[in-house]
């Protein structure tokens, strides 16, 4: 599993923009820390963090991607 810093670095997205994502229902994280509200991911949400940048390359809107 992967904190939201980490995931960000490896599939070079802001952070910023996971959070949106996350807020839309785009990319939810797999895990939750109920003390300290860290996000974690796991692999297959490389994978989807890739779907998401291929799928805005060729402009579909946030609505769309969901």
């Amino acid at each position: 599993m992967y904190k939201i810093g980490e995931l960000s670095k490896i599939v070079d997205i802001l952070v910023k923009i996971l959070r949106y994502y996350d807020e839309c229902g785009i990319l939810r994280p797999n895990q939750i820390d109920n003390f300290t509200w860290y996000r974690f991911y796991d692999n297959n949400r490389i994978l989807e963090c890739e779907l998401i940048k291929l799928l805005k390359l060729v402009n579909f809107t946030p609505e769309e991607i969901k």
